[in-house]
């Protein structure tokens, strides 16, 4: 390797979560040296639902990246649907369906352009030594971040626990009838929990895919499964696909607990995965860019060995009572009967929607609005003569 062997900061994985981490560090300062490691060359696909939240835009902004995606086509409607129940509205503010392909090279090249250094190289061990943490024998840096997704090897190297986790598979088709300018989800009805989506690209085709909860008690579905699940809940949705890939997701819980010292976790490699939607760019890119700040702040002080704990404060902080809440809101979601409350309540109140989108995509909480929503949803699911409503 030509470069210096030596850096202030070395983040290993150089997805969202990564590219975050650098773009935080460079923009509280600019002198670092930073360098990004990832196995791929860029631009490569990765296996995801490809929805970007507007949320992820504005912490963007906040390290200088703007514009990234002013050539996609904004998708602001979104479909929630269980059974024949059915929750359509205009969502608060529009997301953006993006191939990773797409997305991650643009924010690995925001990364670079701010002044991080790109390097092509897969990390299989780490060791801690008093002033350094050294990769694979040959990298060392006063820092290191793991987000190198769900399979981390950092996160496996620290001995840390991967925790429940849910598998999906993905592909590209074109759009189904009724399905264009439209994020459409639909819950599943026998495997709980689980739903398929499609997600208008823009451009003719759609993401497509269907994912469930791994159960320790049962085998995990097979490809051939995923696909008729998918096929089930969304008619037609396979017809013409292609690029079919399955991927695991690292859910996150409320007993999150960052590793403390030079090394720490960001994204999926810190198992922060929505638990209720399986959404996990937001996450990746808030915790990436918490850690590049705090790692900027522990080199500044020259207390490098601080960088974990300033991290853990500043996630805790940020993301603690979100975390707690999806937690418990993806418990509540086992029940048929909760989602349908929440499906019904979605339709009729314009606040309870834009509540569990937020929930589902950011940092949003179980609202009173919610609550309340949901209360009314299951005093009036049944008739006074005991027959079920029709569906919204």
């Amino acid at each position: 390797m030509s470069a210096p062997t030596h850096w202030d900061l070395a983040v290993v994985g150089a997805g969202p979560a990564g590219a975050a981490t650098a773009l935080g560090a460079l923009c509280a300062g600019p002198e670092l040296r930073v360098v990004l490691l990832d196995r791929a060359d860029f631009p490569r696909d990765k296996t995801c639902g490809d929805g970007v939240a507007p949320h992820v835009l504005d912490l963007l902004a906040e390290v200088g990246v703007t514009g990234l995606l002013d050539d996609r086509v904004p998708v602001d409607r979104l479909r929630l649907g269980r059974g024949g129940l059915v929750a359509e509205r205009r969502t608060a503010r529009p997301a953006w369906v993006v191939p990773r392909r797409i997305l991650d090279a643009r924010l690995v090249d925001a990364a670079v352009a701010a002044g991080a250094r790109l390097l092509r190289h897969r990390v299989r061990d780490l060791r801690q030594h008093t002033d350094a943490v050294v990769l694979d024998g040959e990298i060392s840096a006063a820092v290191v971040v793991g987000a190198d997704g769900a399979h981390s090897a950092v996160r496996r190297v620290l001995g840390r626990s991967r925790g429940p986790t849910a598998l999906a598979l993905r592909g590209y088709a074109p759009v189904g009838p009724g399905r264009r300018g439209t994020q459409v989800i639909e819950f599943g009805t026998r495997h709980q929990p689980s739903y398929a989506w499609s997600f208008d690209l823009g451009d003719g085709l759609a993401n497509v895919g269907y994912g469930e909860l791994l159960h320790e008690d049962r085998p995990a579905p097979t490809r051939a499964q995923l696909l008729e699940r998918l096929e089930a809940l969304l008619p037609g949705a396979t017809g013409g696909g292609r690029h079919w890939a399955g991927h695991h997701l690292p859910l996150s819980t409320a007993r999150r607990r960052p590793p403390a010292g030079r090394v720490l976790l960001v994204g999926d490699a810190a198992c922060l995965v929505n638990p209720l939607t399986g959404e996990g760019i937001h996450s990746a890119v808030a915790t990436g860019v918490t850690a590049g700040r705090a790692a900027a702040a522990a080199l500044r002080d020259g207390r490098p060995e601080e960088a974990g704990e300033r991290h853990a404060r500043a996630v805790r902080r940020v993301l603690l009572p979100h975390l707690r809440h999806t937690a418990l809101a993806a418990r509540l979601a086992r029940s048929t009967h909760v989602v349908e409350a929440g499906l019904r309540a979605s339709a009729a109140d314009q606040r309870v929607f834009d509540d569990l989108v937020e929930l589902g995509l950011a940092r949003g909480r179980l609202t009173p609005a919610v609550a309340l929503g949901l209360g009314r949803a299951f005093l009036t699911a049944v008739r006074p003569s005991g027959g079920p409503q029709e569906a919204v």
